[in-house]
């Protein structure tokens, strides 16, 4: 399972045909199976070949990372909310003032649930399964963002591949950087989290 011919059509299938078949008018079933045969492959490839223990990083700089995660956020959280006031005014935090309870539900079942597996797949499992296929640390970082936001094609939205594919170019360097997918998954919670709270849940597929 290491060859670059099978890592390669490994790719091609985990990253490529998946996300088109979310969004092919297939049973609901069948997406649901392949999804969850796939997820399982990537535990076991991940556990059993690759031999990736869950624990944490040597790289791991904790005070490097609060600090430019803190500066992201300001920046992300002045461009988004300048958005949604500017387009869509009356959603501005829209789910915190009028549905408190829904939003802390949706915060902890994203954070939690989602977050966590979406790194174990576009990031630890991609950066660890095929760094030595895609050896250029800068085109391996953009392919990252590409197949990101391609698994987000389900929502058919524009907004939504542009906002996932530099969000997959940010986590792809915080994990380059860290080889943490604790970090990463912080990380992304934070900025994820934040979009649903300033009034961009209903874009992103959440119930508002």
């Amino acid at each position: 399972m290491k060859s670059a011919y099978y890592k390669s059509v490994e790719f091609f299938i985990i990253y490529i045909l998946f996300p088109i078949g979310l969004i092919l008018p297939l049973p609901v079933w069948l997406k649901i199976g392949y999804c969850t045969f796939g997820f399982a492959y990537i535990l076991y490839i991940l556990l059993k070949v690759e031999n990736i223990r869950l624990n944490f990083s040597k790289k791991v700089l904790w005070p490097v990372f609060w600090k430019e995660t803190m500066l992201k956020f300001v920046a992300i959280s002045i461009i988004t909310g300048s958005y949604v006031y500017l387009t869509q005014r009356e959603m501005l935090f829209h789910v915190v003032i009028s549905k408190p309870k829904l939003w802390s539900i949706i915060l902890i079942v994203y954070s939690l649930f989602s977050v966590y597996p979406q790194e174990l797949i576009f990031r630890t499992f991609y950066f660890k399964r095929y760094k030595d296929l895609i050896q250029n640390d800068n085109l391996c970082l953009f392919l990252n963002g590409i197949v990101f936001s391609l698994a987000h094609l389900i929502f058919n939205n524009a907004l939504v591949s542009v906002i996932t594919f530099f969000g997959g170019l940010i986590f792809a360097r915080t994990y380059q950087k860290s080889e943490s997918t604790i970090m990463v998954s912080i990380e992304h919670a934070i900025y994820g989290c934040w979009l649903f709270t300033v009034g961009m849940g209903g874009m992103l597929g959440f119930p508002v």
